[in-house]
């Protein structure tokens, strides 16, 4: 019995130290040099390695509803290397994660665009529930990530991580972050048809619904510019929402709406090179429903507008009050 217990010990911890070697994720942890980035894989996972890369020196992060933005044209607007770290279906309880991870990689950053939608507005610090998010990957303990490595879905990349390393041919996972959901979109649209037009009209006035007055969010948030070099630019962007979900002058949704955005502004106050662009109000884009899938999720060339307005905050031109 006892020779049977420590050979499942040593074999448990052979795992556990093959693991850690690998680097299944790379996180950097391993202390070994490996090749750079992942194999393709979703965005929980691949930030890990896109995060920690120092051939970029600005970031995006958000969820789907900053996902669009193209580190591409970002770079063409404002001559910085962004890499997109949204992650769908995500809040900002994983979203700081991940920003305190590309900042302990990026000490002096050139720009942070972050994506603050409906969930930033919540009364509690929210997350996503409905994801499982791997918190440890991302975690300033050790000991963490030695239990995340103890999971079956790192021991399962064990072997695709190999073949990776030892392949020359092995196929990376795009450095920059970026996948370009609106093809699937558009051809989903066009099955939708007259649902997805009901879909977008389908009127709500509490999209933003908090009467608390807190937003634990904002305040996180100013916690952690006042820590960054004044020299880092810092973009907040409230992300478009179609004209449904505007809220109705003087309702509680309006009210929440208004009062979670002045928490923003207030986080951010007094900061030089700091911008909050407000995209959850009245502006005439909102009401064209050819810019939109859904109520939320907006087409590139709503995109490419936000991208501009991003890129003018950043080199600190004027941008237009909304």
């Amino acid at each position: 019995m006892v020779t049977v217990v420590a050979g499942a010990a040593m074999l448990t911890l052979g795992v556990l130290g093959t693991a850690y070697v690998l680097d299944p994720f790379d996180t950097g942890r391993s202390p070994l040099v490996l090749k750079p980035g992942v194999r393709p894989q979703g965005p929980r996972t691949a930030s890990a390695s896109r995060g920690r890369d120092l051939a970029f020196d600005a970031a995006v992060i958000g969820n789907s509803h900053i996902q669009l933005l193209s580190p591409e044209r970002l770079k063409a607007l404002t001559g910085l290397s962004f890499v997109q770290l949204s992650i769908v279906a995500t809040g900002p309880k994983e979203q700081f994660v991940v920003l305190d991870w590309f900042l302990r990689h990026h000490t002096q950053p050139r720009a942070l665009v972050i994506g603050a939608d409906r969930l930033w507005c919540q009364p509690e610090f929210a997350g996503w529930n409905g994801a499982p998010f791997p918190f440890w990957l991302y975690s300033r303990s050790l000991l963490d990530y030695w239990r995340g490595l103890f999971r079956y879905e790192a021991v399962a990349q064990i072997p695709r991580r190999l073949a990776y390393l030892l392949s020359s041919g092995a196929r990376r996972a795009r450095p920059d972050g970026y996948w370009d959901y609106e093809p699937a979109q558009t051809a989903a649209d066009a099955a939708n048809g007259p649902a997805r037009r009901a879909a977008l009209e389908s009127r709500s006035d509490d999209y933003i619904a908090n009467a608390t007055g807190r937003f634990p969010a904002a305040e996180r948030l100013r916690d952690v510019v006042a820590g960054l070099p004044p020299e880092t630019a810092v973009v907040v962007v409230v992300p478009p929402t179609y004209r449904s979900l505007l809220p109705t002058r003087g309702s509680p949704g309006d009210a929440a709406n208004r009062a979670c955005k002045a928490a923003l502004a207030v986080a951010v106050g007094g900061r030089p090179n700091t911008a909050v662009l407000d995209w959850r109000g009245d502006r005439p884009e909102l009401h064209d429903p050819t810019q939109f899938f859904d109520r939320t999720h907006y087409r590139r060339s709503l995109t490419e507008m936000v991208e501009r307005e991003v890129a003018d905050a950043i080199a600190g031109r004027p941008v237009p009050a909304r």
